[in-house]
């Protein structure tokens, strides 16, 4: 496989011919069908090139998967973001004699002495890490991420280089604020390589889930993890995949627990975990679900999550002059005067449908589908206005878990009372089902009869 650009000049050439190659095609692309075909070049060449260099860029190019490119014609719309969403899974494996190399210069042990059995065989793999199965010498099996050799280099030069995809993404996608997009973007990367913050956030979810009924986080093994090596508990269990092909109830069951995890995990710790994608779930052999991969989080400001919420509950209640009041105050609007305060609440109300409007929906991934490009597309009544909207930057991770998580609900083709569900969360309700009961009584909270 080819190696990680590590020169910080390789690298920058990487981005910066990138960036131009995509310019140049752009300006001869006039008509619709040639920018077509540079909107579908564009998005194999960031694949390619970002998929190729891992790190940071791999992850800005995951980031870009959901972003909506005005410029775009809409007929190729949907197969230049499914190109770009391909970086979710791209993950090319490296050789386990240079994987080694970073465990026994972490632990400056040979292998045989920090663990009695090592797998060479990856179970799995991400942008910046390969993950192992392994079994320590007291007997425990253990889940083990290496960080790639050479990564944390290739991603401080790709942090520096983030800022030559600026104009990029402002020709693409005028309404955002690119350059705070991007910088906070740089702040949670950054974090990401940290193995021993991931630790931290990961020590920290488990204690705020431990005796959890339905859901489990794995114990970080501190005494073996170190800056470029994470080891906790090995969970066996079922993947998304055979989830899916699972029983109606049981799919029912396990999004339910999704949904109930990211969002309690936001109210209760303030919390927000960024990569809800599918490889990061398991349905354990007890029935409980456990999440995997701490390393893109942020821990949100309380005052900003109340305005969030209110600004979800007057959404709820139909209030235009509350949301277009609270769309200002969080900075979705940059000039509020522009914007009718009926036509944002109309906007909002048909982008999240599905969390807004109580009542018994299975979803699946032709209404996902649909729900996005009501959220996006040049047909929509609305589209004119959500071109002058921007993505405050402490929304950004909010945004992308609460999209990722309604894409992995629609792949389960999961059904249930989302809007009642939402209520919990947002407005204080009291629990509605049967899971929520339970974890209320695990709460300590008091529970009425159903």
């Amino acid at each position: 496989m080819p190696k990680v650009p590590r020169s910080r000049i390789a690298r920058t050439a990487k981005f910066g011919s990138m960036v131009a190659g995509q310019g140049v095609r752009r300006l001869t692309a006039r008509s619709d069908e040639r920018r077509g075909e540079w909107a579908m070049g564009a998005a194999e060449e960031l694949v390619a090139t970002l998929g190729q260099m891992k790190g940071a860029a791999m992850k800005l190019g995951q980031v870009l998967s959901t972003v909506d490119f005005d410029l775009v014609p809409e007929e190729h719309r949907e197969e230049f973001k499914a190109k770009l969403a391909a970086l979710r899974d791209q993950s090319p494996q490296v050789a386990f004699k240079d994987m080694r190399r970073v465990v026994e210069q972490d632990t400056g042990e040979p292998l045989h002495r920090t663990f009695a059995e090592f797998d060479e065989q990856a179970i799995a793999a991400a942008s910046i890490g390969q993950v192992y199965r392994a079994r320590t010498h007291d007997g425990r099996d253990v889940a083990v991420k290496v960080q790639y050799p050479g990564v944390a280099e290739a991603v401080e030069t790709d942090l520096r280089n983030a800022g030559m995809l600026i104009p990029l993404v402002r020709r693409m996608a005028p309404g955002l604020d690119a350059r705070a997009l991007l910088a906070e973007l740089r702040d949670r990367i950054g974090e990401e390589l940290d193995y021993e913050l991931e630790a931290q956030h990961q020590r920290a979810v488990a204690r705020a889930f431990r005796g959890h009924p339905f859901v489990v986080i794995p114990q970080v093994d501190t005494s073996l993890s170190s800056r470029r090596m994470l080891v906790s508990e090995y969970v066996p269990g079922t993947g998304f995949e055979a989830v899916k092909a699972r029983p109606e109830a049981e799919r029912d069951r396990f999004a339910e627990i999704c949904f109930r995890f990211f969002y309690g995990l936001l109210e209760r710790e303030r919390l927000v975990a960024g990569d809800p994608h599918p490889g990061n779930y398991l349905l354990a052999d007890d029935g409980r679900v456990c999440f995997l991969d701490f390393g893109l989080m942020r821990k949100m400001d309380q005052a900003y999550l109340d305005a969030e919420r209110a600004l979800a509950r007057a959404v709820v209640a139909g209030d235009a002059a509350e949301v277009h009041r609270g769309l200002a105050e969080l900075g979705y609007l940059p000039d509020p005067d522009a914007f009718v305060p009926e036509d944002v609440l109309g906007q909002l109300q048909a982008a999240g449908e599905w969390y807004f409007t109580p009542g018994f929906r299975r979803l699946d991934p032709e209404f996902v589908r649909q729900t996005m490009e009501t959220s996006s597309s040049p047909r929509s009544a609305y589209f004119d206005q959500m071109r002058r909207q921007t993505i405050p930057p402490q929304a950004l991770l909010l945004r992308r878990m609460e999209g990722l998580l309604f894409g992995v609900l629609g792949e389960l083709r999961a059904g249930g009372d989302w809007g009642t569900l939402a209520l919990e969360y947002i407005a204080g309700a009291p629990p509605s089902t049967e899971l929520g009961r339970e974890e209320a009584a695990w709460l300590g909270e008091p529970v009425a009869a159903p």
